[in-house]
């Protein structure tokens, strides 16, 4: 770096990401981080925080320092989970007893989230409309899942830039982990760390950071949720958190410029905007049966167009995907209604299936226990769903809970 004080933006794109082909002052916070890293010997990385905070109370980069918090959450409900993690919408489709664990971390700047699911899923996710976020698989031994029909192995992370919606599928419980920062935090992080401004495209992107470098963030994303599920004091302390969330951020800087782009999503508007009218036809319909033909005529598309869409976006064909859907309705009723009052025909009924021996059959195929099980099983919830609600197994504002992760 020479000693003028500018820093060399890349003129082409790196990786994929968008790189300004011009020359910029170094902000005075930048400078002052060079010339600490020159006179100590030691990395740039290792003090650009600190000499942002020096500089002004409300940089860009921190702002208006908010108290960490966290969140550590088990569920034996999927509906519970979906309340809870509003961001995504998934249909499950294996028997099998039902467990999640959910933990959020709200840093300074960083936003972070790790999730452990039993189940296989289908699920529409959107990314936060005002952040930029990566996220992986968190054990470097898991199956591969598939995002808008692209298979995403272990050692991989996807880019998404704000407000991003993709679709995830899953042949086995899943164990998942993500960051996030605002556009403009990541910009000064990357021009503080590695000299350039960081800004995601318009499309999801896969990215392969070299392997101790994806170790190194798997590791301290673990060590993260591991804190604030066993020790959530040590967490709160302001620089043992300052000092988390700058290793996590540099981190995922050098992951997102050091890696390769392997994949990822082509630009297809007309596609896109055909999965986003079928979800917004759902979403207005949440729990009324939908059919093809209704479904076409309301996204203005022919059933071969729908067809394709789904199954490279769902990895199956709206026909199964509306069935699943209707068989989740009933088993989410099923579980929810008073048992000395619902009856499972009548339930059946409502979502459309005329077949009770056929519907009761394929009830137990798919989540490993008759409609009546699931019915009788309601009281738990119906009966005490105020006192489940009040004492749920939740930990918030740094309140520990059993170890990490429930293996898929």
């Amino acid at each position: 770096m020479v000693d003028t004080g500018y820093v060399p933006w890349r003129g082409r794109a790196h990786h994929g990401l968008r790189i300004p082909l011009r020359r910029v002052k170094a902000c005075s916070c930048e400078q002052a981080a060079l010339r600490t890293a020159r006179e100590t010997g030691g990395s740039l990385g290792s003090v650009w925080l600190r000499a942002v905070v020096q500089q002004s109370a409300s940089s860009t980069l921190i702002g208006a320092c908010i108290v960490p918090q966290s969140t550590v959450q088990s569920f034996a409900d999927p509906w519970d989970f979906q309340a809870s993690f509003k961001a995504a919408k998934a249909l499950f489709a294996a028997p099998g007893k039902y467990q999640a664990k959910l933990t959020r971390i709200d840093m300074h700047q960083l936003w972070m989230h790790r999730a452990a699911i039993s189940q296989p899923l289908v699920a529409q996710v959107a990314a936060p409309k005002d952040r930029t976020s990566i996220h992986f698989l968190a054990d470097a031994y898991h199956p591969p899942i598939w995002q808008n029909g692209v298979e995403l192995l272990p050692g991989v992370i996807v880019l998404c830039s704000p407000g991003a919606e993709h679709y995830c599928r899953t042949s086995t419980g899943v164990c998942w982990g993500s960051m996030s920062l605002t556009s403009s935090d990541l910009a000064v992080a990357g021009r503080a760390l590695v000299d350039y401004e960081l800004t995601a495209s318009a499309v999801m992107q896969v990215i392969r950071p070299p392997p101790h470098l994806m170790s190194r963030l798997l590791n301290l994303h673990e060590a993260a949720g591991q804190l604030a599920a066993t020790i959530p004091d040590n967490l709160a302390h302001p620089e043992v958190c300052r000092a988390m969330e700058h290793e996590l951020v540099h981190v995922m800087v050098r992951c997102l410029t050091e890696g390769l782009t392997v994949g990822g999503d082509t630009p297809r508007p007309q596609r896109q905007l055909v999965m986003r009218r079928f979800e917004q036809f759902l979403e207005e319909n949440p729990d009324r049966s939908v059919y093809m033909a209704e479904l076409c005529a309301a996204i203005g598309v022919s059933g071969r167009t729908l067809r394709l869409r789904c199954e490279e976006h769902l990895g199956m064909g709206p026909s199964k995907y509306l069935w699943l859907r209707r068989m989740n309705i009933a088993r989410r009723k099923l579980a929810m209604s008073d048992p000395t009052a619902a009856k499972v025909t009548t339930i059946a009924l409502d979502c459309g299936f005329g077949e009770l021996g056929r519907f009761a059959v394929a009830y137990r195929k798919l989540f490993g226990e008759s409609p009546s099980t699931t019915l009788r099983a309601a009281h738990r919830r119906f009966g005490y769903n105020q006192r489940r609600h009040e004492s749920a197994d939740v930990r918030r504002t740094f309140v520990g809970t059993s170890s990490w992760p429930i293996q898929p």
